[in-house]
């Protein structure tokens, strides 16, 4: 493992992103993935809707990924340029392994929709916590993939949307720290 995870407190201070591009094997093997996807689901969930989904691309798929955005990217630019197809090839080509994550709101529940899309969210950010837990770095990335309706209807139907794309590997070298706001800029107490 290349972070201190010895305790809660501790997994949870030294959580970075990784930058996909930056994410190199070892990946999780399918044991550790299935793990990481089971603790990804233990997710506050209003209603108990699991109003999302996980979709593993495993790298066997990774060549039809590409085809399918760099197809998709074509169709909605077709005056796209070779830099911009190679951005959309190379997106689908990161990390050793990749969640897609969906929002999969069931519009028929007295739960709102926003509440059902905050818990999306948190499923992306157990996931993290999960890679994290098991020695990995993830990405979270959405981009324009996550927002085109032919890459969406590959892994779902409307009304889901692509939450994020989560790509896991080990960092190629240290992740960095990034500036965090500081609590009196984020944090107040009512009075």
């Amino acid at each position: 493992m290349f972070n201190d995870t010895s305790s809660p407190l501790a997994l949870l201070t030294t959580r970075r992103s990784g930058k996909p591009r930056d994410l190199v094997a070892p990946g999780p093997d399918q044991a550790q993935l299935d793990r990481i996807v089971e603790i990804a689901a233990r997710t506050p969930d209003h209603g108990k809707l699991a109003p999302w989904r996980f979709v593993v691309v495993p790298s066997d798929r990774r060549d039809a990924l590409s085809d399918l955005i760099t197809s998709a990217y074509r169709a909605e630019r077709p005056q796209a340029s070779r830099l911009e197809i190679e951005a959309m090839d190379q997106f689908a080509r990161q990390a050793p392994a990749l969640v897609v994550v969906l929002s999969a709101p069931k519009p028929e529940s007295h739960i709102p929709l926003w509440e059902q899309e905050l818990s999306a969210g948190a499923a992306c950010m157990n996931l993290l916590h999960a890679v994290h837990a098991n020695g990995f770095a993830g990405g979270w990335l959405t981009g324009w993939a996550a927002y085109n309706d032919s890459v969406r209807d590959a892994f779902g139907t409307a009304p889901e949307k692509i939450a994020g794309f989560v790509f896991i590997g080990t960092p190629s070298k240290p992740l960095e720290e990034r500036p965090r706001p500081e609590s009196d800029k984020i944090v107040r107490y009512w009075t």
